[in-house]
């Protein structure tokens, strides 16, 4: 895991300008890559990249070329197959001249071009260069693990690996409309768009090619689809667990230790079950805060005791959390909301201490149907035949009940279409009405623009899987993975997630609804084929993730931290402050819990102020040009 930039231009008239660019840009993204820097330049290009010395700690060197100096590529990832790779490449008469998987992916490119993306099992982003045909080939992995952003510009085209690695070649760069509506709903910006008006993201599961004078031509070569089917049962818990297994055994490939999170939900201790037999002198490592009702730091310790490995616990301070939270917010790029990337930063901090690779269990909520809000449609059944009129009217009775009433939410829930209750795990200011009352312009977008044409993908499909999609479509690649990402990056520590990886997916995808979600429970059938290995304590518990105590401390002891926070910032010019200076008055007073509004515009707010005055030319007086 590093990081690189990469700088196209139509002609050779920049190249002065280039080079001192992204040299300035380079030093942005240092600590994706603190162990070794490298830079390749010529008339129409110039490359960067950041190493964090993973595998072939020799030969690993980037950028890197290939082809007698034909070819010259940065890469960022991990190439778990590449040992097959080498093979297949030697058979094919291909000589190398590393053991690195960079080599492995160019190699392959001057074989197979555009075809390569299908061979690699991994997590990359990865440019090339042909200076023979001048031509760029770039390609982003199945789920979007790695990230990479773009700008256009009359010069010519950039990437990079983060957004801030961007900002020096843009002149003016402004706040994009829809993407800062698109927040307030979601708690992040959903992809392609970013929060800045002139930064995109290539999307996952694409691969795309440029020359100069012409236009980037993206082609998506894998879309997630799923394919319901019936399976006898044993054989089916035999291919998820071999399955899983072997993608662990894979993601444990390094020539530097490896640890591995450990929470006290199943995904990661699956993920710790399988690596401690595969390295029994294994770390695993978790955080937890001291507020009652905010930690499972017991179960991850009864877990790491039961699988007799070194565990690592680490309790979060309210004082560090807030300390740290400037930085956190720098070092996410876009804005997201979601409060559970500060542990994750800290778990990040402590592994890091020990280790430079960590294993994880992201993506096996969407992949097995994890969230415990799967389980609504089928509590929500028998409402499904109910004439219209009668839901239109239970619809009614429901939006008269007081706040907090029980069997409110439930009959909102029940006479409402998914397609207009279900925008993701995180749905903030709830509809376009009440975030009108949040900005000072009229609203231009509305969250069904990001999610119709996503259910209309999937109309054929049970709700269940209709809302798994939704969430792979958005919530993972624009939340889940961009935190894991960034907050992992933050201290240099590359984190892997075996649940993600193609060949699992494919065993995922043809799962029958019952086999992942039931009245009884989520991820039924992943939870079966792991029963008889997991700690028994950790098999049937309830999904609790990351809780942060953001609710209490926004009434409580950073009441006025977040008035002061909203008073200051420059946010009057996009939102109204009165409003939600009301919400937060409401919240101290425990009229309503607002602590998710709030804490997604307090976000914007520091991430606002950081902006203008720090790290980018973006100038708030400019609003929507």
């Amino acid at each position: 895991m590093c990081g690189f930039i990469g700088v196209f231009d139509h002609s050779k008239k920049y190249k002065e300008q280039r080079i001192e660019h992204i040299e300035q840009a380079s030093r942005k993204i240092i600590h994706r890559g603190p162990d070794d820097e490298g830079y390749y330049h010529n008339d129409y290009i110039s490359l960067a990249f950041r190493r964090l010395s993973i595998v072939d700690l020799a030969g690993g060197k980037q950028p890197l070329t290939f082809g007698d100096g034909r070819y010259w590529i940065v890469f960022n990832g991990e190439i778990y197959n590449h040992k097959q790779l080498q093979k297949k490449l030697e058979d094919l008469g291909v000589t190398l001249n590393t053991n690195s998987d960079t080599e492995v992916i160019v190699a392959l490119y001057s074989v197979m071009k555009e075809k390569v993306v299908h061979e690699l099992r991994g997590m990359f982003a990865f440019l090339i260069w042909d200076t023979e045909r001048n031509e760029l080939f770039g390609a982003r992995d199945y789920f979007g693990i790695k990230p990479l952003y773009m700008i256009e510009t009359v010069q010519g085209i950039a990437f990079a690996s983060e957004s801030k690695g961007l900002m020096p070649f843009l002149k003016n760069s402004s706040i994009n409309e829809q993407s800062l509506e698109h927040y307030t709903s979601f708690q992040y910006v959903p992809e392609p768009n970013t929060i800045v008006k002139e930064i995109s993201k290539i999307s996952p599961g694409s691969y795309f090619t440029w020359r100069p004078n012409e236009s980037l031509q993206v082609v998506e070569y894998f879309h997630p689809n799923f394919h319901p089917k019936s399976v006898e049962r044993d054989r089916l818990i035999k291919e998820v667990r071999e399955t899983v297994e072997e993608s662990v055994s894979y993601h444990m490939r390094s020539d530097v230790p490896v640890g591995s999170f450990l929470s006290g939900g199943i995904d990661s201790t699956i993920v710790a079950t399988i690596a401690s037999k595969l390295a029994p002198s294994i770390k695993t490592f978790s955080v937890d805060f001291a507020d009652t009702g905010y930690s499972e730091m017991d179960v991850a310790i009864k877990t790491a005791q039961t699988l007799k490995v070194d565990h690592f616990p680490y309790t979060i301070s309210e004082e560090e959390f807030f300390e740290a939270l400037p930085k956190i917010i720098w070092h996410l790029d876009d804005i997201v909301a979601d409060p559970a990337a500060i542990p994750l930063y800290f778990v990040a901090k402590e592994a890091s201490k020990h280790v430079k690779v960590v294993l994880s269990g992201e993506g096996a909520d969407e992949l097995f149907g994890g969230y415990n809000i799967y389980q609504e449609p089928l509590s929500i059944a028998p409402f499904k035949n109910i004439p219209n009129g009668l839901k239109k009217a239970l619809l009614q009775i429901a939006t008269v009940l007081p706040e907090g009433m029980k069997g409110k939410s439930f009959l909102q829930r029940a006479n409402t279409q998914l397609e207009e209750r279900y925008i993701g795990n995180a749905k903030i200011f709830a509809n376009d009405k009440e975030k009108q009352s949040l900005f000072s312009h009229t609203l231009s977008s509305s969250f069904t623009d990001v999610t119709n044409p996503l259910y209309h993908n999937v109309k054929h499909l049970d709700d269940i899987s209709k809302m798994q999609y939704i969430d792979m479509m958005t919530w993972l690649r624009g939340d889940i993975l961009v935190k894991a990402d960034k907050m992992s990056m933050a201290h240099s520590l590359e984190l892997r997630v075996p649940f993600l990886d193609i060949e699992v997916w494919k065993v995922a995808s043809k799962l029958a609804v019952e086999e992942k979600v039931s009245k009884v429970g989520t991820k039924q059938i992943l939870r079966k084929a792991f029963a008889d290995i997991i700690p028994e304590h950790v098999v049937n518990r309830r999904k609790l993730g990351f809780p942060v105590p953001i609710r209490v401390w926004l009434k409580g002891t950073r009441y006025h931290w977040a008035k002061e926070v909203i008073t200051e910032s420059p946010i009057g010019f996009f939102m109204d402050k009165d409003y939600i200076l009301s919400l937060l008055e409401e919240h101290r007073m425990e009229k309503k819990d607002h602590s998710r509004k709030l804490w997604t515009v307090l976000c914007f707010c520091l991430w606002l102020q950081m902006a203008v005055e720090q790290d980018s030319k973006i100038d708030e007086k400019k609003l929507f040009v």
